[in-house]
């Protein structure tokens, strides 16, 4: 792992916007790993061109692909959009697509200039070689843009951690304090790090993630930051379904929580989906994994009662845009849904 640049992104006065902050883009590595979906890629592409159609509407959507022959296979699942100025193809190479974990992580300054972090990918703790091709992304994002890189010195999932873009980061003890990931890293040199990287100031520590979640309690299945001073958490009220302990202490330790001024979070339940099964494995199926777009949030769903519910409560967080439910039933077989999928580019000055 390289070691940390400095100056630090925080001491040139970086941080990292919310992620309903203006976005120049959404970028994207389209799926293309049979292995990632047995029997459902088709369908978890279609998934995406949904996706990607619904966010073009507000921002341009940057792609990784494979190739030339894997950028027309993209391009014909798109259709009309794909022809656009809205999608712009990149011809980076990925092991899988969850560009949330393996892409760059975006701070700007006061000035608006923009910048990204590499924070070293190891999938998730060495999970699935090869990452190789995904590690190398990061770097090749910020030379795109033409903006500066800086190198975290640690391994950080953009999936595992989430911004009010005043202060706080949102994350959990599961996965930031595993040691396959940063095993020679106090829980407050962890701290000290996500202050230098991120220009935070609080470190809002839950415990575990669901079912299900191979990476080991993402905070993006669980709890979302949708205002300075507000988040949504999923909550689970069967006792008898194993979500319901973890998800409960996440609530409580919620409640327990204030910012920096002293106020307590607004707190937002947002229910669970019955259990989605393959194979007789439970899947990490959350409506925490939406997504927010420039005007669409992109909420997956599972043709299930509960979908409408979720749909309601997030265009109650967020009544300037349109909340897209996208069946992602089969997106999930992959482990992972919208925000898995994504990584935002913050509106900014390139230099």
């Amino acid at each position: 792992m390289k070691a940390m640049t400095r100056p630090a992104p925080a001491e040139l006065g970086f941080s990292m916007p919310a992620e309903w902050a203006p976005h120049e883009a959404t970028w994207i590595s389209w799926p293309h790993n049979p292995e990632t979906w047995p029997g459902v890629l088709g369908a978890a592409e279609a998934a995406m061109a949904q996706a990607v159609t619904a966010l073009a509407e507000g921002e341009t959507v940057r792609i990784n692909v494979l190739d030339a022959a894997h950028e027309r296979h993209v391009r014909s699942l798109l259709g009309e959009v794909a022809a656009t100025p809205a999608v712009v193809f990149h011809r980076f190479p990925t092991n899988d697509a969850w560009c949330r974990d393996h892409g760059a992580i975006f701070v700007r300054d006061a000035t608006s200039r923009l910048a990204a972090l590499d924070c070293g990918f190891n999938a998730w703790g060495g999970k699935y070689p090869p990452w190789d091709l995904d590690d190398a992304i990061p770097a090749q994002m910020a030379e795109a843009l033409g903006v500066p890189l800086f190198d975290g010195g640690m391994i950080l999932e953009g999936g595992s951690i989430d911004v009010n873009g005043a202060g706080a980061v949102l994350t959990t003890e599961q996965c930031l304090l595993n040691p396959n990931r940063n095993p020679t890293l106090s829980r407050a040199e962890i701290e000290a790090r996500l202050a230098l990287l991120l220009g935070i100031d609080q470190v809002f520590w839950l415990g575990d993630g669901i079912v299900g979640d191979d990476t080991d309690g993402h905070i993006d299945d669980i709890t979302r930051f949708v205002a300075e001073d507000a988040v949504v958490t999923v909550v689970e009220p069967d006792r008898a379904d194993p979500n319901h302990a973890p998800l409960a202490e996440n609530l409580s330790r919620l409640q327990a929580l204030r910012l920096a001024d002293g106020r307590p979070l607004r707190i937002v339940e947002l229910p669970m989906p019955a259990p989605v099964e393959r194979d007789g494995e439970r899947l990490p199926a959350s409506y925490g994994n939406f997504y927010i777009g420039n005007r669409v949030v992109l909420l997956p769903v599972f043709d299930q009662p509960t979908d409408a519910v979720a749909g309601r409560i997030l265009a109650d967080c967020f009544p300037d845009r349109r909340v897209v439910p996208i069946r992602a039933t089969e997106l999930v077989v992959g482990l992972g849904a919208f925000h898995c999928l994504t990584q935002q580019v913050p509106v900014g000055i390139r230099l």
